[in-house]
């Protein structure tokens, strides 16, 4: 049997970082929202564990065990007292190193899929302790929709959201390491104190009401003065995007990819034209929100 789920991107709306933990984490506030970029994650038994990728970027995809889409598969074999013997197949879409949770998504994709082929049958709050330890954006990637993160981002709470949003993703070349970004992060902010993080009220009114307007100003990501001290150049995609009619951009999560919201498609599809042209990112993507957690899709 081969099982095949289908898993989404993220954006974070807001992302709001406190101070450094003794754990080397931070507190965060972190509203998520999944858009209609997807992996494809594919299970098939196999002799023994093994991980391919392909599409977009899957040479910078690690084949190794310390692939989340592999450790999902060891962990969940572990508890269960089984052997990770399967044949993990990723297809790309989700930009890689891109600050949009494309190897968390993978994780709780490989999560979702062997508990099917193996069926082993495990609730969902079990489903999320799982993704929990293995990264903090993996319960978020199983979930979908759009959530509250807090405490490192893996406490989730679900947020209603009236309407549909439309976004344009500008890839950057390369990647930005996470750890490297947070590290410039707590440079940034060295001696001053760093306020506890809380949701936007504003924000949250703004996702009920489907009001990309009122979005599109309360938009904020506590990790983008060290994204662009790290990679100064997104300031020229930044600029490029909202001057092509975007009603707000940022960077998405940890970088590099920035993140625009338009008022409909129509200004999606001009702003991410625009944005190609501009010559400031590799490629642009445009996509709705929100949209779907893991879903199986083929089995």
């Amino acid at each position: 049997m081969t099982v095949t789920v289908r898993v989404p991107a993220k954006v974070n709306v807001q992302l709001a970082v406190g101070g450094a933990r003794p754990d080397g984490f931070h507190d965060l506030a972190n509203v998520f929202l999944a858009v209609g970029l997807y992996d494809e994650v594919t299970v098939t038994p196999a002799d023994s564990l093994r991980v391919t990728c392909s599409g977009p970027d899957a040479g910078q995809v690690p084949l190794d065990r310390t692939n989340l889409a592999a450790r999902a598969a060891i962990a969940l074999a572990e508890r269960h007292g089984l052997s990770p013997d399967v044949h993990i197949h990723i297809e790309k879409d989700i930009p890689v190193a891109g600050g949009m949770a494309g190897g968390s998504a993978d994780g709780a994709g490989a999560l979702v899929a062997c508990d099917r082929l193996w069926g082993t049958e495990c609730s969902q709050s079990e489903l999320l302790g799982m993704c929990a330890e293995l990264g903090s954006d993996v319960p978020f990637s199983l979930v979908g929709g759009a959530a509250l993160g807090t405490g490192r981002g893996e406490q989730l709470t679900t947020l209603e959201v009236g309407g549909t949003f439309h976004w344009v993703f500008a890839v950057a070349g390369g990647g930005l390491s996470t750890p490297a970004v947070y590290g410039e992060f707590d440079r940034l902010t060295a001696g001053s104190e760093v306020p506890a993080p809380e949701a936007s009220p504003v924000l949250l009114e703004a996702l009920r009401a489907g009001d990309a307007a009122l979005l599109a100003g309360a938009l904020v990501n506590d990790l983008q003065p060290a994204a662009l001290s790290l990679r100064p150049s997104l300031a020229a995609t930044l600029a490029a995007g909202t001057e092509a009619g975007a009603l707000a951009g940022l960077v998405s999560g940890s970088g590099p990819t920035t993140a625009f919201l338009t008022k409909d498609a129509e200004a999606a599809e001009s702003v991410a034209a625009a944005l190609i042209a501009s010559g400031t990112c590799r490629t642009a993507r445009v996509a709705q929100s929100p949209a779907t957690g893991a879903t199986v899709v083929g089995a």
